[in-house]
């Protein structure tokens, strides 16, 4: 049997000596990783892989740059493109490649831009910034920020969470004609400061991570009569009764939908919940300390067993390991040293 191959992007930022995009070759039955290369971007905040498997997409300072994904997991510069506003903090792409659609923080803009069938990136197809004040007694909650931007199950809608506006909009995807058009508003409680939405593996459920309160919030999702948004239920990640420090930053969910996992900046820790497969709803399996400062993003690795924390400010990526009998994670290995670590993509090779 052919022994798959996993290579790890990891985004870091550009203003020591790092060049962009680190490449780590993965082993799944470990989860460690082993330095491969490197890709040069101006602060890739944010990667995603197309899901032909053939390209992949990054936010850069410029705009959005397309690499080609060689055989052995290495990067081939196709081009780069500008969004029609300031740089970026979060990109996806449909699952048919037709377009990436990227979250503007500094703008609040949500920006289309088409794909073309080499895999560069096209033309801005269309761009819609936020308008408003934000609704808080948090500072940085006042004007729009756009943190992330995740395609309803269905596809036929954007969801783009906006920390400054303290809402998730809406919009509604004409792909024919590559057009936004508003589709509603999903609304979080008083100081909820949202930064990052996720749906669960079959699609019946989303998880919002809310900075402000501390907390992932629980929605069902039915798409009958449009969006249909449900809050269900109210998870907090808050570490020892710690709010002033305790911030949630990163949020992921394992390949096969059981487990969640969420990072806390200030507080450094990790958490991991259950997913009810039924429900929705979450029980908290373990929260601990994870060794390092500030892990902007955590990711669970592709066999569920082991996880990553990207510790940003101590400029390392952590590989722990799982035992879900008895509730509890440990270090796996020694820390990988990676100048100021900000996202990861875990990408299979063909």
């Amino acid at each position: 049997m052919k022994k798959e191959r996993y290579i790890a992007y990891v985004g870091t930022y550009t203003n020591g000596q790092s060049v962009g995009i680190q490449i780590f070759d993965i082993d799944p039955a470990t989860g460690l990783m082993q330095p491969k290369g490197a890709a040069e971007v101006c602060n890739p905040s944010a990667l995603v892989v197309s899901h032909s498997g053939k390209y992949l997409y990054s936010i850069a300072d410029m705009g959005v740059q397309a690499f080609k994904i060689l055989p052995d997991g290495a990067l081939e510069f196709i081009n780069i493109a500008p969004t029609g506003g300031m740089r970026g903090c979060d990109i996806c792409i449909d699952k048919k490649d037709r377009y990436v659609f990227v979250a503007g923080y500094h703008d609040g803009r949500v920006s289309m831009l088409k794909v073309n069938e080499d895999g560069s990136i096209g033309d801005i197809a269309d761009g819609v910034f936020h308008k408003g004040i934000g609704v808080s007694i948090i500072d940085k909650n006042s004007m729009p920020h756009v943190t992330d931007v995740t395609l309803t199950p269905d596809e036929k809608y954007l969801c783009a969470v906006d920390q400054g506006l303290n809402q998730t909009q809406l919009y509604e995807i004409d792909y024919e004609e590559g057009k936004l058009k508003r589709g509603g508003i999903l609304r979080c409680q008083l100081d909820a400061s949202p930064r990052k939405l996720l749906f669960g593996k079959d699609g019946k459920f989303a998880y919002l991570l809310c900075e402000g309160l501390v907390c992932v919030n629980v929605y069902s999702y039915d798409n009958t009569d449009g969006p249909g948004f449900k809050m269900i239920d109210s998870y907090s990640t808050l570490y020892k009764n710690d709010p002033d420090r305790c911030a949630p930053f990163g949020m992921d969910i394992s390949d096969d939908g059981k487990h969640l996992f969420c990072s806390n900046a200030g507080t450094n820790t990790a958490i991991i919940f259950e997913i009810d497969q039924k429900k929705g709803l979450l029980s908290e399996i373990c929260h601990t300390k994870i060794s390092g400062n500030f892990p902007k993003a955590i990711c669970a690795m592709p066999d569920g067993k082991h996880f990553l924390s990207l510790n940003h400010d101590a400029n390392e990526i952590v590989n722990f390991e799982v035992n879900y009998e008895k509730n509890y994670f440990l270090l796996k290995g020694k820390p990988i040293s990676v100048e100021s670590p900000n996202n990861i993509v875990i990408h299979k090779l063909k």
